[in-house]
C-alpha cells in the first residue's frame, strides 16, 4: 500500500509512510525546527540533567551534559542530513542499510522502544498530577493518553504546532521555578556544588545517561527531518534540539539541584514541578497543570509518531490506523503501571541503539547508489560488534561512555567489514 502525493487520509495530508516525502510537500525550516525544538525541552529531560549534576557536582555535571549533547549534535545531524536530502523516513533508510527484509529487525526494534517511551511519559503524566494535586491517576492517564494519540493522528503539522507551544512554555515555567528557588536559596552556591554521588557515577556513565534519553528518537530523526527542504535545513532543524533545547532542559534540572531545591536529587533529579505547586497560589498551580499536559504531551506524541511511522511501513498499513493501535497498547501499558519500569530498562539501550545509528551513518557515507538486497549480514555484524564494544565498556571500563564507544566501534567495524568484503 503506497501513499501518493494526492493521498488524503480522513481529510488530512498524507504522512508518506511508504515513500519519500516529495519536494512539493516539504516544510519550511521553522516548521521542522519547531518539531525538534519542542521535543527534548521537557520535564523528564530535566530529571537526568539533575541526576548527573547531583552525582558529579555542578561543573563536572555540566561538562558531561555538554559532551553528550555535542555527540548528539553530530550523530543526529549526520542522520538528518541524509533524511533532508532524500525525504526518506528511518524505515526507508534502514531498508537500504539492512536489506528489504533485514530492516524489519532494526526498524521494529526502535519503533517498539519509542512506544515504550510513550507509555512511560503518559504514565508519568498521571503520576505527576496525582502527586501534585491529588487527581485520580488512572483518569488522568486515560484523558491525557487519548489527547496525545489525537495529536499524533493529526500528523507532522500538529507536532510542529505543539512544539511551538511547548518550548516557550517550558522556558516560562523554568524561569518561574528558578526565581522561586532564588528566594529561599543562595544561587551563588551553585557554582561550588560538589554533588552527593561520592564517585558512584563516572563521567562516562553520565554522558551515556544523557544520551540514552534521546538515543532512540535521535536515531529515528529521519521521521521528522525528511520533511525538510534539503539536507542543510534538516541539520539546522535537528541542531535546535541538540544541543539547544536539550541543554536548556538538562541545565535547568542541574541548576535546581545545585541550588539545593531538591530533597533527594540522586533519585528525583531536576524535577522542578513541586517547586511550583507547593504553596504558591491557584494561578501558579493551574499553570503547572497545563505545563505537565503540554510538556509531556510533546514527548508522548513525538514518540508515538516515530513508532507509528516505523510500524506502518513494516505492516504496509496506514500511519494513522497504526497510531490508534499503538496508542491503545501504550495506554494499557501505562494503566497497568508497567511504565514505571521503562526508564531503568531504556537506559540500558545506550548499549544497543547508538551502534545501530553508527551503522546507518557509515553506510550512508560509503554507499554509492541504491541497493536491492534482501538481507545485509555485514550491517548486522557491525551492529553486534558495536553493541559488544559498548557492553564491554559498560561492565569493564565504566569510566568511559558505552554509548559513544558503541557508536564509534560500529562505524569502524562496518567500514572495515565492507572494505574486506569488496576486496575478497
Amino acid at each position: 500500500m503506497t501513499s501518493s502525493v494526492d493521498d488524503k487520509q480522513g481529510g488530512l495530508e498524507s504522512e508518506f509512510e511508504h515513500s519519500p516525502v516529495p519536494q512539493s510537500h516539504r516544510k519550511g525550516l521553522a516548521t521542522v525546527a519547531a518539531v525538534w525544538f519542542g521535543f527534548p525541552m521537557i520535564l523528564t529531560n530535566a530529571v537526568p540533567g539533575g541526576v548527573v549534576v547531583a552525582m558529579l557536582g555542578f561543573w563536572k555535571g555540566l561538562g558531561a551534559i555538554a559532551a553528550a549533547n555535542l555527540v548528539m549534535l553530530l550523530y543526529v545531524g549526520l542522520l538528518s542530513h541524509r533524511a533532508g536530502s532524500t525525504g526518506r523516513s528511518f524505515a526507508l533508510q534502514a531498508t537500504e542499510t539492512f536489506g528489504k527484509v533485514g530492516y524489519v529487525i532494526a526498524s521494529g526494534f526502535l519503533a517498539t522502544i519509542v512506544v515504550g517511551w510513550f507509555a512511560f511519559n503518559t504514565g508519568a503524566t498521571g503520576a505527576t498530577l496525582n502527586s501534585s494535586f491529588g487527581w485520580n491517576k488512572d483518569v488522568v492517564i486515560v484523558v491525557a493518553g487519548l489527547a496525545f494519540i489525537a495529536i499524533t493522528y493529526a500528523g507532522i503539522r500538529a507536532l510542529s504546532l505543539l512544539g511551538a507551544i511547548a518550548a516557550p512554555l517550558f522556558i516560562l515555567v523554568a524561569v518561574i521555578a528558578l526565581v522561586i528557588v532564588a528566594r529561599s536559596n543562595d544561587l551563588g552556591k551553585v557554582f561550588g556544588y560538589q554533588g552527593v554521588g561520592g564517585g558512584a557515577m563516572t563521567f562516562g556513565v553520565a554522558v551515556s545517561v544523557i544520551m540514552a534519553t534521546f538515543a532512540d528518537s535521535g536515531t529515528m530523526t529521519a521521521d521528522f527531518t525528511r520533511w525538510s527542504k534539503n539536507g542543510r535545513e534538516a541539520v539546522i532543524a535537528s541542531a535546535t534540539a541538540f544541543p539547544v533545547a536539550s541543554m536548556i532542559a538538562q541545565v535547568t534540572g542541574g541548576l535546581v539541584v545545585a541550588a539545593g531545591a531538591i530533597a533527594d536529587p540522586a533519585t528525583d533529579g531536576g524535577n522542578f514541578l513541586p517547586i511550583l505547586t507547593h504553596g504558591h497560589g491557584v494561578a501558579l498551580s493551574a499553570l503547572a497543570a497545563v505545563f505537565v499536559f503540554v510538556n509531556l504531551g510533546s514527548v508522548c506524541s513525538h514518540c508515538l509518531y516515530n513508532g507509528a511511522v516505523g510500524w506502518s511501513h513494516i505492516l504496509r498499513g496506514r500511519m494513522r490506523i497504526v497510531t490508534l493501535v499503538l496508542g491503545v497498547v501504550g495506554l494499557v501499558v501505562a494503566l497497568a503501571g508497567v511504565w514505571s519500569f521503562f526508564l531503568s530498562w531504556l537506559v540500558i539501550l545506550s548499549v544497543f541503539v547508538p551502534p545501530l545509528g553508527g551503522v546507518l551513518i557509515a553506510d550512508q557515507f560509503r554507499r554509492h547508489g541504491p541497493r536491492d538486497e534482501t538481507f545485509r549480514p555485514t550491517a548486522f555484524i557491525a551492529w553486534a560488534i558495536g553493541a559488544g564494544g559498548a557492553a564491554l565498556v559498560h561492565w569493564v571500563v565504566p569510566q568511559f561512555s558505552d554509548a559513544v564507544t558503541g557508536l564509534v566501534v560500529a562505524i569502524v567495524a562496518y567500514l572495515v567489514i565492507e572494505r574486506v568484503r569488496v576486496q575478497a
